[in-house]
């Protein structure tokens, strides 16, 4: 038997490829699915189920695909109702796979098909489970997603989570293997471990959670601090529930390499989105104007889907020499599938062709430092709440990037200010969609607060963030 856990850090996701006595599974697929193939032709092995934990609504997954090129069936567990063909199983149904089992338990809370799978290893021992988004490392699945859908508020959703816990998975045994469908940095949850293994046991010591007194304690503790869910997740549980058009089309059609003239034309004429994914350093020395930086270098995919939200939203791309490929293909993982080209030889093609070109004012922090001197100023802090509460630049305003589309319309275009988040990534897309919707008049921060911090700029007291998020 063999269980690879093959883990996504910029969606922090982890799929399962499972074999055993030439047969094998494959456990929340990402978009893309040669590489799956490819391990199944390598190892000789039959797929012989493709099994979703539930629809997921941060990514989009790639069991209808994996279904037509290998015709292993769709499972999901109780009350699942997609739009295609697949095995809708019991719950405590039992699958076997070579000389193992899988066992199906259905953990409703997070979502209301959500169901863990339980791995029964060749001498019948419970060795592993595969949770889902039921349980994380470190915390559970967030019950407020689902609630539009089955007309229930969170806190119900959370007391079905709560049962689904306490009875189905904390009486396994401790030595049982916990492989999750998102670590650290998802969205899914609010307090993940980094870590994406562990013993079931260490999560009933450690995972706040699993440790709350009772059904009313667990409902608060879940609940609470609940950051509003992106605005692309509904739109990837339709992708996951109805289907979707082939990965191999939307590269293919991604893939339309446009000179500088008909990229111009193009964007012009079919009201797409320019994205630039270079990094922040190489676009803010220069960039095709209109166009919003979210790097390729950082959590790509989660920052597109909650800054540009309609996945149907027309895009043009600019990206590095040879990264066409690697960013359609991150796109389509959040389903952002009209991708109509990109800009062949890149940001420098555009540059010698003599069009105009666009550039953000950005600072060291040394000058910054020298700049805000004895002055009153105005510091727009993009980074997030947590963040800003452990430490920040004195009088700065705490404006998240996930929220610019609220903030922006509060901005005084007369009024010069500062934007700075931690590092230069955030801010610098903060900085193009500014610059896109009119806003000029701020400087940007190289390095962010991560360097303004090893200046003498006024700052607050450091908190730690493990005390700030409790």
């Amino acid at each position: 038997m063999k269980i690879e856990q093959i883990y996504t850090g910029c969606l922090a996701q982890g799929a399962y490829y499972i074999v055993s006595n030439g047969e094998a599974v494959i456990i929340d697929p990402l978009r893309e699915t040669q590489p799956y193939i490819e391990r199944l032709e390598k190892d000789n092995v039959k797929l012989k189920y493709i099994f979703e934990t539930h629809f997921h609504a941060d990514f989009v997954s790639g069991h209808v695909d994996l279904s037509k090129k290998t015709n292993a069936p769709i499972v999901y567990g109780p009350t699942a109702k997609p739009e295609f063909e697949a095995i809708i199983a019991q719950d405590g149904q039992i699958f076997e796979i070579g000389k193992i089992k899988i066992k199906v338990l259905h953990t409703p809370g997070h979502t209301m098909e959500s169901s863990s799978f339980l791995l029964i290893d060749e001498n019948g021992k419970e060795k592993a489970l595969f949770s889902g988004d039921t349980l994380f490392l470190g915390d559970v699945g967030r019950p407020d997603l689902a609630q539009k859908a089955v007309n229930m508020t969170q806190e119900e959703l959370a007391g079905l989570l709560y049962d689904s816990l306490y009875q189905k998975i904390l009486p396994l045994d401790d030595e049982i293997i916990v492989y999750p469908a998102h670590g650290a940095g998802s969205a899914c949850g609010k307090n993940m471990q980094k870590e994406t293994v562990d013993t079931l046991g260490n999560q009933k010591k450690t995972n706040y959670a699993l440790n709350q007194k009772d059904k009313e304690s667990f409902i608060k503790a879940v609940t609470e601090g609940l950051l509003p869910p992106p605005s692309y997740f509904g739109m990837n549980v339709e992708m996951n529930k109805k289907g979707y058009e082939s990965f191999d089309e939307v590269l293919s059609k991604g893939l339309h390499a446009l000179s500088p003239e008909e990229f111009e034309e193009m964007a012009e004429h079919s009201g797409a989105l320019i994205l630039d994914v270079r990094n922040n350093e190489n676009f803010a020395k220069g960039f095709v104007p209109q166009s919003v930086n979210i790097g390729l270098d950082g959590d790509f995919a989660p920052w597109v889907g909650a800054l540009i939200v309609d996945v149907k939203q027309p895009i043009l791309l600019i990206t590095d020499e040879n990264n066409e490929e690697e960013t359609v293909t991150r796109l389509s993982r959040v389903g952002f599938d009209n991708v109509l080209g990109f800009l062949k030889g890149s940001f420098e093609a555009w540059k010698s062709s003599g069009k105009e070109i666009d550039k953000v004012h950005r600072i060291s922090a040394t000058d910054f430092e020298k700049e805000i001197e004895n002055k009153e100023v105005k510091i727009i802090d993009v980074r997030k709440e947590s963040e800003y509460e452990a430490e920040h630049v004195d009088e700065a305003y705490n404006k998240p990037l996930a929220y610019i589309n609220e903030w922006i319309n509060h901005i005084e275009p007369t009024e010069h200010f500062y934007l700075h988040c931690a590092g230069g990534y955030r801010s610098m897309m903060a900085a193009s969609i500014l610059l896109a919707r009119g806003y000029r008049n701020f400087t940007e921060i190289e390095g962010g607060f991560n360097a303004i911090a090893k200046t003498d700029v006024p700052k607050s007291n450091f908190v730690c963030q493990s005390k700030v998020l409790k």
